[in-house]
C-alpha cells in the first residue's frame, strides 16, 4: 500500500513498527493490537497524528503531574535552555541540582539530608541497593548482602532491581542472571480472612517480616518496599501501619529500610512522599517518575547523614563510585524545581484531597457493580479487580482498546482496572473518564 493512501497515524506506525522495538511489548502482537501514532499533547489529552484525541488517565505512565505543555514547567525549561542545558556533575555542581536537593531535604524535615541523582527508577533502586551493602561492607560487615523484599512486589528491570522483583513475567527469563531475595508476606489488604481488616493483614505481614528478620538479619542488608501501594503489581493496596512496624523491625535487627517511592511519591497517595502518612522515614528513598513532572528522566536517591558519613573518607575505595553520563542534568533538574514550585503555589497536597473525594463519588458505581470486587482507593490512585467469572480471556488488552475508541487511555494490570490520572482533571474529564469506563467494562464483560 502507498504512503498516499494511508493516514498519517498508519504512516508513522508502520515506520515505527520497522525501525522501533517497543518496551514491555510482544512486538508480534501489534499485527492486531493498535500502535497510537502521537503528534501533539495538551492538559490531560493526547492527540493522534489524525487529530484523535485521548484522555490519558495513567498520566503516561504514572509521570505526568500537572498536564501535558504545563505553561510553568515549558517556561522554566525554555529559561533554563539558553543558560546551561547540561554539564557533568562529576567536579562540577549549578543551581538547580543545588536547589532541587535543598528543597527536597527539607521536605523530609531534614531527616534525609543527602541526595545522589541518575536518570530512571531501575537506576535509583540499583544505587540504594548499593548503597546499603556498601555502607556495611564500610563498616566491616562483608556478610550483610542480602535483601528483603514482598511478595509480588516489582521494584524495576535491571539486574539488580530484578533481584527484588518479585514478578514472574519479568524475572524468569533472567533467573540465572541475578541474585535471590528474601521474599516475605505482602500486607496486600485484598488477602484479608474473615472478618479481618486491612490493619490485621499488615499485622500478619509483619509477623512473617520478622520471623524472617530473625533467622537471617545477619546475612540481610535491606528490606525494600513501595510505601502504601504495589503499583506494577495490580494496585495493591495497605494499611500504614505496615510502614511503621517495617521501621520498627528493620531498627531492632540492624537492616536499613529502602523506600521506592518512585510510582507512589510526589503526592499520588495523598502526602508528598508516601512514608509520611506512617509518620516515619527510610534509611533510602528513591523518586523518579512524578519528580519532573512527566519531562525529563530523572530519578535520585535521598538518604540520612549518618550513611553519607559512612562513606566520607580519604580512602576512595571507601566513596560511592557510581555514576550516570546525566547526572543531576541541569533541565530535568529545572523542570523538577519547576514542578515544586506548583506544588507549592498551588497548594497541590491540600486541593488533591478534594480531587480524590470527587474521583471517589465518580466511581462510586463500582461498589455495587456485580462484575467487580475489591474497588480501593489512596489518594490519587483508584481500582478495582474484574471477578474472574466476569473477564474474558486477554481480558487487558480488549478493554484498553476499546477505552481506545472511547477517548480513554485506561492500561489494565490483569483483571485489574486503575487510574492514575494528572493533578489536573476536570470535573467534566473525570465524569466522562467514570462514564467512559464503565461503558467500556460493559462492553468487554458482555463480548
Amino acid at each position: 500500500m502507498s504512503s498516499s493512501k494511508i493516514s498519517l497515524s498508519e504512516h508513522w506506525v508502520e515506520r515505527s513498527l520497522k525501525a522501533v522495538w517497543h518496551p514491555c511489548t510482544q512486538m508480534k502482537h501489534h499485527e492486531r493490537f493498535p500502535l497510537i501514532a502521537l503528534s501533539h499533547a495538551k492538559g490531560s489529552w493526547l492527540y493522534d497524528q489524525d487529530g484523535k484525541r485521548y484522555l490519558d488517565a495513567v498520566s503516561s505512565w504514572w509521570v505526568n503531574l500537572f498536564g501535558h505543555a504545563n505553561p510553568k514547567i515549558n517556561t522554566a525549561l525554555k529559561n533554563q535552555l539558553d543558560q546551561l542545558e547540561h554539564a557533568m556533575l562529576a567536579g562540577f555542581t549549578h543551581p538547580p541540582v543545588v536547589e532541587l536537593s535543598e528543597r527536597l531535604c527539607a521536605l523530609t524535615n531534614y531527616q534525609l539530608g543527602h541526595v545522589f541523582y541518575a536518570s530512571d527508577g531501575a537506576s535509583a533502586i540499583e544505587i540504594a541497593l548499593k548503597m546499603s551493602f556498601h555502607y556495611w561492607r564500610n563498616l566491616g560487615k562483608t556478610d550483610k548482602k542480602e535483601f528483603i523484599c514482598l511478595k509480588n512486589s516489582y521494584h524495576g528491570e535491571t539486574l539488580g532491581a530484578l533481584a527484588v522483583t518479585d514478578v514472574a513475567i519479568f524475572k524468569d527469563a533472567y533467573g540465572p542472571l541475578i541474585g535471590q531475595a528474601h521474599i516475605v508476606m505482602s500486607p496486600d489488604a485484598r488477602d484479608a480472612k474473615d472478618g479481618e481488616s486491612a490493619h490485621d493483614v499488615a499485622t500478619r505481614a509483619l509477623q512473617d517480616l520478622e520471623k524472617t528478620l530473625q533467622q537471617h538479619s545477619g546475612k540481610i542488608a535491606a528490606m525494600i518496599i513501595e510505601p502504601l501501594i504495589q503499583c506494577a503489581t495490580g494496585m495493591a493496596m495497605y494499611d500504614a501501619s505496615y510502614l511503621a512496624g517495617a521501621r520498627r523491625v528493620c531498627d531492632q535487627y540492624g537492616v536499613h529500610l529502602i523506600a521506592d517511592e518512585i510510582a507512589v511519591g510526589c503526592g499520588r497517595t495523598g502526602s508528598f512522599f508516601a512514608m509520611e502518612q506512617a509518620n516515619v522515614w527510610p534509611d533510602f528513598l528513591a523518586l523518579s517518575k512524578g519528580i519532573s513532572g512527566g519531562y525529563l528522566p530523572l530519578s535520585l536517591v535521598m538518604t540520612t547523614d549518618k550513611i553519607y558519613q559512612a562513606f566520607y573518607d580519604e580512602d576512595v575505595t571507601r566513596g560511592f563510585l557510581h555514576s550516570h553520563s546525566y547526572t543531576g542534568n541541569v533541565l530535568a533538574c529545572t523542570a523538577a524545581l519547576a514542578t515544586l514550585d506548583i506544588f507549592r503555589d498551588d497548594d497541590i497536597i491540600e486541593k488533591n484531597k478534594e480531587l480524590a473525594q470527587s474521583i471517589k463519588k465518580s466511581f462510586a458505581w463500582a461498589g455495587s457493580h456485580d462484575q467487580i470486587e475489591h474497588l480501593r482507593q489512596t489518594g490519587m490512585i483508584l481500582a478495582f479487580d474484574v471477578k474472574a467469572s466476569a473477564a474474558p480471556k486477554d481480558f487487558a488488552k480488549e478493554f484498553f482498546k476499546t477505552a481506545l475508541s472511547k477517548e480513554l487511555l485506561v492500561r489494565p494490570i490483569g483483571r485489574t482496572v486503575y487510574i492514575m490520572p494528572p493533578y489536573t482533571l476536570s470535573q467534566e474529564e473525570l465524569t466522562s473518564l467514570s462514564q467512559g469506563i464503565q461503558e467500556t467494562l460493559h462492553h468487554v464483560c458482555q463480548s
